[in-house]
């Protein structure tokens, strides 16, 4: 009789009667020499498939080394690796936009039909498969404001109801963003609305562009990438090299992102303190800062009327600017905005293209647009790959 101890080590794993591993439950049948030498003489009795130089058998499929696949496995395989790119969707508000990003990031714009009915109704409907796909839909709420926004968040059910992977979208003008805050009794604080508008829809994340104020990101239950159009702007004006150059903030609310920017520069800072009378009608008080004999940039995220702007331009100027710039992200240009940029004494107005000029607008020689395609590529690109965002700032 043989001790347990010493059977164990023998034998460390058991069988059972029909050769499987009891212990580990492998699923492998225990061959016997019988077995083995049929299973050999079966290989050798089937002729071996010949490919040609391409690796192909006579019917066009690819051999490998899992076998060979067929033209259908091949197609799917093909499609399969395809999907596992991003999507790029847009609506109707800034089309040219949109087909730069695609161009920069390459990949081709999704497929879509968008159409009104008779009353007006926006109908949407996807026109390729984007279930499971990384989906990013590019629309900014500019004018008109209620149109571009319902079409967003039609688009945003459309693709939720098409299974798609994950939604994103991207506003590179957030319409209704002014009204943050109740600075008055019993009014809306929009801001919230939208963005919960949004996330009710079925957006998964956003990507915004120059937000009126950045506490806006809060009104949000999804993660948000707030991108600045400042190094596209920086970059200009650098390039530009204005002597003895200063920027100015228009009004006290846009001082963090002016210092931003005058660091970058590497120039003083000015302030321009206002107080506003009425919607969309300001009053220019005081200038905070030495701007006499320089030139003057000023710095402000959305141009609506120009009021604001053609005010600040006189201000400076009767206190001794030399020459007067001025720079937004958002050109709204609304009313009768690019009459009075045209009337002004001011020397040139540069825009981002988050918004696409009106008519009057692009009539306007003092008017430059600069694009942001590059910028909203590089974080598309760097929210897909999960990268960091906040090194296209650095």
């Amino acid at each position: 009789m043989v001790p347990s101890d010493v059977k164990q080590k023998e034998h460390p794993r058991s069988t059972n009667l029909e050769g499987f591993d009891v212990n580990n439950q492998d699923t492998t049948a225990v061959l016997s020499p019988i077995s083995v030498q049929a299973e050999e003489s079966e290989k050798k009795s089937q002729p071996a498939t010949k490919l040609n130089p391409d690796g192909l058998v006579p019917d066009g499929t690819k051999s490998t080394a899992d076998g060979i696949k067929t033209a259908t496995e091949r197609k799917r395989s093909a499609r399969q690796s395809e999907d596992k790119r991003f999507k790029i969707f847009c609506g109707s508000a800034n089309r040219p936009l949109a087909e730069e990003i695609c161009k920069f990031v390459g990949v081709p714009l999704g497929e879509s039909k968008l159409q009104r009915f008779a009353d007006g109704e926006v109908y949407f409907q996807l026109l390729e498969n984007v279930r499971g796909v990384d989906v990013f839909l590019m629309q900014p709420t500019c004018h008109p404001v209620d149109e571009h926004l319902m079409e967003l968040l039609i688009m945003i059910d459309a693709l939720k109801r098409a299974s798609a992977g994950r939604i994103t979208v991207v506003i590179p003008y957030y319409g209704y963003a002014r009204q943050d805050r109740k600075d008055r009794p019993r009014v809306a604080i929009t801001a919230k609305l939208v963005a919960d508008l949004l996330s009710t829809a079925g957006a998964n994340r956003a990507l915004l562009v120059d937000l009126h104020a950045a506490q806006i990101q809060g009104f949000f239950d999804i993660p948000v990438d707030h991108l600045f159009a400042s190094p596209v702007l920086v970059s200009y004006f650098r390039e530009l090299g204005l002597p003895d150059l200063t920027v100015v903030s228009p009004d006290a609310g846009g001082v963090e992102r002016a210092r931003f920017f005058a660091r970058k520069l590497e120039v003083p800072l000015a302030i321009v303190d206002k107080r506003r009378t009425d919607m969309n009608v300001t009053e220019v008080m005081n200038v905070i800062g030495h701007v006499r004999g320089r030139t003057c940039l000023i710095l402000d995220d959305i141009i609506d009327t120009a009021g604001t702007l053609v005010g600040t331009v006189d201000a400076l100027l009767e206190q001794g600017a030399k020459k007067v710039y001025a720079c937004a992200s958002h050109p709204v240009l609304s009313g009768p905005a690019a009459e009075r940029i045209a009337a002004s004494r001011l020397e040139e107005l540069v825009a981002t293209n988050t918004i696409p000029l009106r008519e009057d607008a692009l009539r306007v020689p003092k008017i430059k647009v600069l694009s942001i395609a590059g910028l909203l590529g590089r974080a598309i690109e760097s929210i897909h790959m999960e990268t960091s965002v906040s090194t296209l700032f650095s």
